[in-house]
């Protein structure tokens, strides 16, 4: 599973922390191919952008969430770092815009009032149940041949604790909400999360 939906994306924030792994320059350069890879889509014409350096061609997983008017208008994401960083955020771009199925494709007339969010995914690892921390960490649960994944902003947006965390990710995969107590797979991530704000 590389593309996912999102259904609990982050709120729109473009908070700076001193952890920050992106600079100023390099989220607002990210956060622009958004728009730019949408535009194009629409125009029928490729990308035509290089990344102006080698940190943004790393392979990272990304979600991109979009927002119209400040409300959610797509969200979807790689789980899996098979591309360069500046690819996977102008694919998900695209895919959010015009391939979620829980919304109609965005139009032209749109692109002005759209907003985004990033969210770029650390590698996946293993994890205890009782090892998840709130706010830090999100989750993959995967189990008899099902996946779902939160972002770890989902728990802290609707206060959550770590049980209540853990279940819902598995509901999220169509799983039983026990079935992180009985085996199933736990991997955890964090995000470097980053956007605009609001809309016109």
């Amino acid at each position: 599973m590389s593309r996912q939906p999102e259904d609990s994306p982050p709120n729109q924030s473009t908070a700076i922390d001193t952890t920050a792994e992106y600079s100023p320059e390099e989220r607002a350069w990210l956060l622009k191919l958004v728009h730019d890879s949408i535009a194009a889509a629409l125009e029928r014409r490729q990308v035509d952008l290089v990344p102006p350096n080698q940190h943004l061609a790393e392979r990272r997983a990304v979600f991109t969430t979009l927002y119209s008017r400040g409300r959610l208008r797509g969200c979807v994401g790689h789980v899996i770092a098979a591309q360069p960083l500046w690819t996977a955020v102008a694919d998900t771009a695209q895919s959010a815009a015009f391939e979620d199925s829980r919304f109609q494709p965005v139009t032209a007339d749109e692109l002005p009032h759209l907003t985004t969010n990033l969210s770029i995914l650390s590698a996946l690892e293993p994890i205890r149940p009782e090892c998840v921390e709130i706010g830090r960490h999100g989750l993959l649960i995967s189990w008899r041949g099902r996946r779902g994944l939160l972002l770890p902003q989902v728990p802290v947006e609707h206060g959550w604790d770590r049980e209540t965390f853990l279940s819902e990710t598995c509901h999220k995969a169509g799983l039983p909400r026990d079935a992180w107590r009985h085996g199933a797979e736990i991997e955890a991530f964090t995000a470097e999360v980053f956007g605009e704000h609001g809309a016109s």
